[in-house]
């Protein structure tokens, strides 16, 4: 079974959940986001803001192929093309860090340990790039998939709370404590893998 990451472009975007396509909660503010709802054309703006960091930052996110069928995906960016990030309350993310807006994996497909993969290649662009840390808003209320991420699954993922809050929790991934689970991840990463293929099926881009 090949699995793999990719670079999101606009190639690519179409393989991602529809109701991901037209979402803008973190590209817009809540006033833009909402006005590009009621005006029918939040893909729209979907594109042009992937675009736009594509051409100012580089790839901001990963989307995650099975045998070459997207099951899941991962978005990322400095807080400054991160509207809605300043509208919570236990905002701003950090300086030193890029935000991990949000991530999804298809319900066939979780408990596999992919979700950890897709941090553990996040963090490995991030720190190519000269960051320091990767910053979430967790969702502490969590109930089912939204735009923000359980916070619970941020923090079994690595991630340490830095600004506690009942519902919004700011969260942060220090990408130096990384290095220390590297290997655990690689070792799982074999055995859901097996030993047989001589590639890494599964190699960040």
């Amino acid at each position: 079974m090949g699995r793999r990451l990719v670079p999101l472009t606009l190639d690519n975007l179409p393989d991602l959940p529809k109701r991901c396509r037209s979402c803008v909660f973190w590209e817009l503010d809540p006033v833009s986001g909402e006005a590009a709802v009621k005006a029918g054309r939040p893909e729209l703006e979907k594109e042009a803001w992937i675009s736009a960091v594509l051409l100012e930052w580089g790839s901001c996110g990963r989307v995650v192929y099975v045998d070459e069928v997207p099951v899941g995906y991962v978005l990322y960016a400095p807080p400054a093309y991160v509207p809605r990030s300043t509208a919570f309350p236990t905002s701003p993310v950090a300086a030193d860090a890029v935000q991990l807006m949000t991530a999804w994996i298809m319900p066939g497909y979780q408990g596999q340990g992919l979700g950890r993969v897709m941090v553990q290649t996040v963090a490995k662009d991030v720190m190519r790039r000269g960051f320091k840390a990767i910053e979430a808003f967790g969702d502490a209320r969590w109930k089912e998939p939204a735009c923000v991420l359980p916070a619970d699954h941020l923090l079994a993922v690595g991630f340490k709370t830095v600004r506690p809050h009942h519902a919004f929790p700011r969260l942060r991934l220090e990408l130096r404590t990384t290095l220390s689970w590297k290997e655990d991840v690689e070792m799982a990463l074999d055995r859901l893998l097996g030993a047989v293929q001589k590639e890494p099926a599964l190699r960040p881009l």
